[in-house]
């Protein structure tokens, strides 16, 4: 039997997390963690109720959405079809959320999913099947194309085949994708950035979503280079921007791909630590694209290995410290929620529970 694949992520190790725990800062605003991972592998965990305590941090995560990590694919059936046990699964556990028995939280709220969008116009019953099993929030697709040469520059388990952005397979099965109300989520490095601007040229009608900022590499043949590559990495950007289809996820700093190493301190790195590093990225995705295009993601599990799960959301806040509240909403929760056409209440702040109070009484 053939031996399960390696993951290239970094460690989770809870005991040394924990001598990082923050309080929350801005704790009041509503946010919607629009990219999320839920998977059972060997050594590897991370369900619902690890979710659960994440989001239990002390900030108001209100919902979030699932991206696919071949997650309970079936075990048989047409090869096809088999990615969508993972939407199955993963809606179940939305159902389990809804119950209320959880709390007030709404995970996986949006589910995007895999089918194998080379299938060209063959992937129609996939994506109907997709829809089928979670009606209420199946949201998108997205397919394993992170792809560099340099076998030290991987970030997924199964390595994808170079040039399937550009596959006019690949564009003849995205190009499906908005007449089912689907859009198209994208994880590329950015030397692929030429790719995923081809792509959203070639489908104007397709909501295009850059995972993880366009993943600036820190690693392999790029280490110690990072500011030759931000500069390339802010003009491919630049030429993103200027195609209104496109959305920025803003996160995934936390792998190793970006050369950060902050998981080899004895401490984890603390949000202020976090929002200097980050800060030239973020604050570059949102001057481009403005807050209404982009969105803070945690990408947790992935970037567990390098610090906690409510450190990262006071990192983001720290940074947009300056944003004014509508920009905030936006960052933190409204374009998520427009971009996966989750309920628009998520975003609402809560009612308050302090009541007035009480009057003197009259003389």
């Amino acid at each position: 039997m053939a031996s399960a694949p390696h993951s290239p992520h970094i460690p989770v190790r809870e005991d040394w997390l924990a001598r990082g725990v923050e309080p929350p800062l801005e704790p009041a605003l509503p946010i919607v963690d629009p990219h999320h991972h839920l998977w059972d592998r060997p050594g590897d965990r991370y369900l619902f109720d690890d979710l659960l305590r994440d989001t239990r941090s002390g900030h108001d995560i209100r919902a979030t959405v699932f991206v696919t990590c071949r997650a309970m694919f079936r075990a048989g059936g047409p090869e096809a079809m088999r990615p969508v046990g993972e939407t199955e699964f993963v809606n179940g556990v939305a159902a389990q959320s809804a119950s209320g028995l959880y709390g007030k939280l709404r995970a996986c709220q949006g589910i995007v999913g895999f089918a194998d969008l080379t299938l060209g116009e063959r992937v129609a019953p996939v994506l109907e099947a997709h829809l089928r099993a979670a009606p209420e929030r199946f949201r998108g697709i997205r397919n394993n194309t992170a792809f560099h040469p340099d076998p030290a520059i991987q970030t997924n388990p199964v390595k994808p085949r170079e040039g399937l952005l550009a596959d006019p397979a690949f564009l003849r099965g995205a190009a499906l994708l908005p007449r089912h109300g689907l859009t198209l989520d994208v994880w590329a490095y950015h030397t692929q950035l030429a790719e995923v601007e081809a792509l959203a040229r070639a489908l104007p009608d397709l909501t295009v979503i850059l995972d993880h900022m366009g993943g600036p590499i820190g690693i392999g043949p790029f280490a110690g280079r990072r500011e030759e590559v931000f500069g390339v990495w802010r003009a491919a950007m630049r030429r993103l921007a200027a195609l209104p289809n496109l959305r920025v996820k803003l996160g995934g700093l936390g792998m190793a791909l970006s050369g950060f190493d902050f998981h080899r301190a004895d401490t984890p790195p603390g949000s202020a630590t976090l929002a200097a590093a980050w800060a030239p990225y973020v604050e570059t995705c949102i001057e481009l694209f403005g807050a209404r295009r982009c969105m803070f993601e945690s990408n947790f599990s992935v970037d567990k290995g390098m610090f906690g799960y409510g450190t990262c959301w006071n990192a983001f806040k720290r940074i947009a410290a300056a944003a004014s509240a509508d920009e905030k909403a936006a960052l933190f929760a409204g374009t998520a929620i427009k971009t996966y056409r989750l309920p628009p209440h998520l975003g609402q702040p809560r009612p308050t529970s302090q009541q007035p109070a009480p009057q003197e009484p009259s003389a």
